[in-house]
């Protein structure tokens, strides 16, 4: 039902290619102008050069946005409330630091997923974190076992046959799983709701900060499945509408002008920009809930549509969040965050509290923190070592395995 929303490349002409590269594509594809490996000093001084006039012309334009843009975000038709840019003070800073962060009132989740991909059987391990400043963790596990054939016919024959039948839908050991979604998509979609539905289980009335968007793609489509679409957005409603204090910073937003917007902040400033569900318009625009539901779906209780569902959960769920960004440090990128309408401005100083204590990353740290904890406990190093002595142990220690895995220095 979902491909990659960007599979479909657009047609790139030999003049693109020389606006976008500065070079014209002869040059490019011209081997003779390539540099040899002891002429790095001329490669260096043109990154130097590239990039000293990247950066000088975002520069420029900061001034600008500052004057003209920031104060269209207010003026906006529909803008979300408080929309525009705010300074915060390093008291309030404080105030918040002491208040909510180290008083044990924040608490951060994050995720971690390691396939680890064979021919016989593919074990997906999904592990979450959650942790405060007060010292407490904790974190859970669950590995999905995913054999092709489960259930073998009475004739040996028929049971090759159906092995190969499915395998021929699958991608390659080693290769990206595009066509496989049970594999690529599913499993994150399970990773997810289990980040989600762990860290509001462990929140009570404390706030929750959270990695990524409050609102996942995979989520929101299920993936394929439209029985996992419900139940993943009515853990995000219960979430959005009823808990409501939370703050979600992503690693890499995709949508370029909101970090572009970021980058003319000051540090100790953030902006609220716009609604989550503008933000999230290309995955409803594009999207086909159509599938077969038979999970309950019951409205006011009427039995709905899949398509009904999520038109519902756009309009009334996604509109109760806004999509800002902030910038904790001089020195560190800018970074979006998603909070509830009616708490933007606290979920913004704590995200800016909170980063301000890594300055070189301006990244909150509680996020760093569950990261650590969870890669450490269950880390892709553990699961391929567990993987590789149960083969170990069955007989086959190194006929399954993909060739990347067998390289010395992996």
């Amino acid at each position: 039902m979902w491909g990659d929303m960007d599979s479909a490349a657009p047609e790139v002409d030999a003049g693109t290619i020389a606006a976008a590269f500065g070079e014209p594509l002869d040059h490019l594809l011209d081997t003779r102008a390539w540099h040899y490996a002891d002429d790095l000093g001329r490669l260096y001084e043109r990154l130097a050069s590239e990039v000293q006039a990247a950066v000088g012309q975002e520069k420029r334009v900061y001034e600008p946005f500052r004057q003209e843009v920031f104060p269209r975000l207010a003026q906006r038709a529909g803008a979300p409330p408080g929309a525009g840019h705010h300074p915060v003070s390093e008291q309030e800073l404080k105030e918040i630091t002491y208040g909510l962060l180290f008083n044990g009132q924040v608490v951060a989740s994050d995720a971690s997923l390691y396939p680890y991909d064979t021919l016989p059987l593919t074990v997906v391990q999904i592990a979450v974190s959650t942790v405060v400043y007060q010292g407490a963790a904790s974190s859970w596990v669950q590995r999905l076992y995913r054999r092709d054939l489960r259930v073998s016919p009475d004739n040996v024959v028929d049971e090759a046959l159906a092995l190969l039948e499915r395998r021929e839908r699958r991608e390659a050991l080693d290769h990206p799983p595009r066509r496989d979604y049970l594999s690529r998509i599913a499993t994150r979609a399970i990773a997810a709701y289990a980040e989600r539905a762990i860290l509001l289980e462990q929140a009570g009335d404390r706030w929750l900060l959270g990695h990524g968007s409050p609102a996942p793609f995979e989520l929101i489509t299920g993936s394929g499945s439209m029985d996992l679409m419900v139940h993943g957005t009515r853990l995000l409603e219960h979430l959005i509408t009823q808990h409501q204090r939370f703050v979600y910073v992503p690693s890499a937003p995709k949508h370029r002008l909101l970090q572009s917007l970021g980058h003319a902040l000051r540090p100790l400033e953030y902006a609220i920009v716009q609604w989550l569900n503008e933000y999230l318009e290309p995955v409803f625009a594009h999207g086909q809930w159509r599938g077969t539901v038979s999970a309950d779906t019951r409205v006011d209780g009427r039995r709905v549509s899949a398509a009904e569902w999520i038109q519902r959960f756009r309009d009334q769920v996604t509109a109760q969040v806004v999509v800002g960004i902030y910038r904790a440090s001089p020195l560190a990128p800018a970074r979006v965050f998603y909070a509830h309408r009616d708490f933007a401005h606290v979920a913004a100083r704590i995200a800016l509290a909170d980063s301000v204590l890594q300055w070189q990353r301006g990244f909150p740290l509680l996020l760093d923190l569950a990261d650590h904890s969870c890669s450490t406990l269950f880390g892709g190093h553990a699961l391929r070592e567990a993987v590789d002595v149960a083969y170990t142990r069955a007989g086959a220690p190194w006929e399954y395995l993909a060739e990347r895995a067998t390289r010395p220095w992996r």
